[in-house]
């Protein structure tokens, strides 16, 4: 059973978020209170391409087994240290497609709209760590471990241990993209 393990969001732009025991979840917005809340792009960089974008990143979800793993491997990594609001437990979130609803709590459903797109923060806040989250596997394929981002389809209040629920989408399943 999929669950949130860890919940976070910060009024500024910091790169790692506060730990907190709920977040609101608004429609179409993101997370209250959170600086990347909003209907069109608040991530700096997409801010100075185009401030019309809409805005496809309102929640980041990260894979708490992910953050364990790169723990043991020897990053500083705890939850919120990536800058996610929402730390998963028993869900692979990069694995799901394109549109995949995901049912937090009692009230809020977000859908997924694409991977994070790794940044060089990440590098400078976790020397080496850039390098291990995107490369490739012995097929050459390449893998990104930089967590899943959604928007909010119906609001409501999530806590710490909610339940997450998934529903895939109808259709043939398309890869998350980056955004």
């Amino acid at each position: 059973m999929a669950v949130v393990r860890a919940l976070h969001r910060s009024s500024e732009y910091t790169f790692t978020k506060e730990r907190c025991e709920s977040v609101d979840l608004v429609a179409g917005l993101g997370v209250a209170g959170d600086v990347h809340s909003g209907a069109t792009v608040r991530h700096r960089s997409r801010v100075e391409r185009d401030p019309s974008q809409p805005n496809l990143r309102q929640v980041h979800l990260f894979d708490g087994e992910v953050l364990d793993q790169l723990a043991g491997e020897g990053f500083g990594v705890t939850d919120g240290a990536l800058g996610e609001n929402i730390t998963t437990d028993g869900l692979d979130v990069l694995s799901l497609p394109t549109g995949t609803l995901l049912r937090i709590g009692d009230q809020a459903l977000v859908a997924l709209t694409g991977i994070r797109n790794p940044c060089a923060q990440i590098e400078a806040r976790f020397p080496g760590l850039l390098k291990r989250m995107v490369h490739r596997d012995d097929t050459g394929e390449l893998h990104r471990l930089t967590g899943a981002m959604s928007v909010v389809l119906q609001p409501g209040t999530v806590r710490v241990g909610d339940a997450i629920e998934v529903q895939l989408p109808p259709g043939t399943a398309q890869p998350l993209p980056l955004v």
